[in-house]
């Protein structure tokens, strides 16, 4: 993660400690690919400082938290989803804060971020900043990030670009064939606007879930062929609606 794409005003922890956290972060982002790397984890960094610019959060806690929120998902990668990345990731980060001399309390606080950050079970994000960070990490998996991430992955599995008219996404397994952007677009990314927990969340996910929507209407226009393409658009002219 390049110290390059922070701003001035990104470094709440300061300077130096920041840098710290950054680079112990950055070998556990190793072979995580362009969906879960080290740029993934910068731009939820930049989203959560946002956000909790607006709603008056602990910016100190958001941004150790942002930094190293993801340092367990190779592990989860690596045992195919037994372990959960998140859980994991808290208690790596725990020692890492320990290791830097990170108040008790702050590490609690910190930590309870990276461990509810999916919320999944009873693993429930209760501060304002766990919030924060699980509504960025969520908006980097929706508008133009996210479906050039969808893209990305499906790419890596070995999907095709569109799934055919015929084929039925709903009972396309994962990591097969059909396993494409779209399928994730209509699996999961469609349905994170109404997820989110802070108001600015919201709104920017309402916006980037419009884009998807017009994104993938064309998508789906252009792969049954340029005619139909040309018949949406002169429908589109002045006059010809």
């Amino acid at each position: 993660m390049s110290k390059d794409i922070f701003k001035q005003d990104d470094y709440p922890l300061g300077v130096e400690l920041t840098e710290k956290l950054r680079q112990l972060a950055d070998p556990y982002h190793d072979g995580m690919g362009g969906c879960h790397g080290p740029d993934h984890t910068a731009r939820v960094h930049k989203t959560a400082l946002h956000i909790g610019r607006l709603m008056g959060a602990r910016l100190d806690v958001l941004s150790a938290a942002a930094l190293l929120h993801d340092i367990g998902r190779r592990y989860e990668t690596r045992e195919l989803g037994k372990i959960c990345h998140a859980e994991k990731g808290a208690e790596l980060a725990r020692d890492i804060l320990i290791k830097l001399d990170f108040a008790p309390a702050r590490i609690d606080e910190i930590t309870h971020c990276i461990e509810a950050h999916r919320y999944r079970g009873d693993k429930i994000p209760r501060t304002l900043e766990a919030k924060i960070l699980y509504d960025a990490d969520k908006l980097d998996s929706i508008g133009a990030v996210g479906i050039g991430r969808a893209f990305l992955f499906a790419g890596q599995t070995g999907a095709r670009l569109h799934n055919e008219s015929d084929v039925d996404i709903l009972a396309c397994k994962p990591y097969s064939r059909e396993d494409t952007a779209y399928r994730e677009f209509k699996f999961k990314m469609s349905k994170i606007k109404d997820r989110m927990l802070t108001p600015e969340g919201k709104r920017l996910a309402e916006e980037r879930h419009n884009f998807m929507e017009v994104f993938f209407e064309r998508l789906e226009r252009e792969t049954k062929g340029a005619e139909s393409v040309s018949e949406d658009m002169l429908q589109m002219e002045p006059g010809k609606g």
